[in-house]
């Protein structure tokens, strides 16, 4: 087989397993990233189901176990931290603590497929993609900072806000489906000596939190609120916080210091609770992977399980099918499409209250899928 120039928008969870599992096949991937590196912090988030079947197959699950947050269980506290109940069975990061899956923070994650893939992949941090002209046998590829260049193919695995979707299928508008609510993540010191646990407080319409990660050496910060949808920049961090900081004024327990904290946080996160939905996830020699294509929203607790699967399942049918990206597309999309389905409805039936209770089994149903037999990823 004679390799194909695959060029991947993103270093997120499903960029970095695609572009392992091309290189594998004798492809040569390239990744541009529009962040100068690893995008650093992140939430807890969590590998389930078939998705362990791909991180062991890469040779990873030992490590990622390894890596796991290992949390012992969380809290509720009222608006002067008092307890008022506790659970050593679930957590809301992470649903049932007796179970299989991994819980790992994403940025540890992203370091082991960084590492597993490094090697036969190029990188170009601090780019993104301006354009894409799609021709009969090559895509031509304008960037930022880069000299254009052509390439046999181009995946979006760029997430929520996916350059690639825009410029290939449309706007974001078309494809995004808003689940009401806004979600904030950053790191901010462990100054609560939470040891392996999780403290919340809720409100009618939101939910402050806090936890430990790595090994009690820093937590994470986790702002939830149920909104009509709100008219923002979603590059503009600066704002986003400003309303934040508006949205949680006057709320009680420790959430003036984590306000406090968020202005500085080297990491912080801010999107809308959201899903991407297309009836397809290609058009001619560009496609989609992971969030960018059928993102389930961080309600579902499965967006990583998805993007890992995806990006595995999408790899095998281009090595299948090395001279037919065509037929390799529509493969990859139904072998994954009833899987996707069903994880997203996990979020879209989730109501307010169960949304702040542990996800209990997640719907054991929906975590699995048949890895296809793909001989040629080695």
């Amino acid at each position: 087989m004679s390799s194909r120039n695959v060029l991947i928008s993103g270093a997120s969870v499903a960029g970095l397993t695609l572009a392992h599992w091309l290189q594998r096949a004798g492809f040569t991937p390239t990744v541009v990233e529009r962040a100068p590196g690893l995008r650093r912090g992140g939430q807890a988030i969590d590998i389930r189901g078939s998705a362990l079947g791909v991180v062991e197959r890469m040779g990873l699950l030992d490590k990622v176990r390894a890596a796991t947050t290992d949390m012992r269980g969380m809290s509720f506290v009222d608006a002067r931290g008092e307890e008022l109940s506790r659970s050593t069975e679930a957590t809301l990061t992470g649903g049932l603590i007796d179970n299989d899956d991994v819980e790992i923070m994403r940025d540890d994650l992203t370091t082991l497929l960084f590492d597993a893939s490094r090697y036969g992949t190029e990188y170009l941090f601090g780019d993104s993609i301006t354009s894409v002209e799609q021709y009969e046998d090559t895509v031509e590829v304008r960037f930022a900072h880069t000299p254009p260049r052509a390439f046999d193919l181009v995946i979006g695995a760029d997430g929520l806000h996916s350059q690639v979707r825009r410029l290939a299928f449309g706007p974001e508008s078309d494809f995004l489906h808003f689940l009401g609510s806004y979600l904030a993540i950053f790191s901010v010191e462990n100054y609560l000596d939470l040891d392996h646990w999780q403290m919340y407080h809720a409100g009618d319409d939101m939910l402050v939190g806090v936890y430990s990660a790595r090994q009690n050496t820093e937590a994470r910060a986790m702002l939830l609120f149920d909104s009509p949808e709100l008219d923002y920049d979603h590059r503009d961090l600066a704002q986003q916080k400003s309303m934040l900081a508006e949205r949680f004024a006057g709320v009680g327990w420790e959430t003036p210091r984590l306000l406090e904290s968020m202005r500085d946080a080297p990491d912080f996160y801010f999107d809308s609770m959201s899903q991407v939905r297309l009836d397809r996830w290609s058009n001619g020699r560009v496609g989609l992977v992971g969030d960018a294509g059928y993102c389930p929203s961080p309600r579902s607790g499965q967006g990583t399980s998805i993007a890992m699967v995806g990006a595995y399942v999408l790899a095998g049918e281009l090595a299948n099918h090395p001279h037919d990206h065509r037929a390799a597309f529509a493969r990859y999309q139904d072998l994954t499409r009833d899987y996707v389905r069903d994880n997203q409805r996990l979020a879209q039936n989730r109501s307010a209250e169960q949304r702040r209770t542990p996800p209990d089994e997640l719907g054991r149903a929906a975590n699995s899928i048949t890895l296809p037999d793909c001989p040629h990823l080695g």
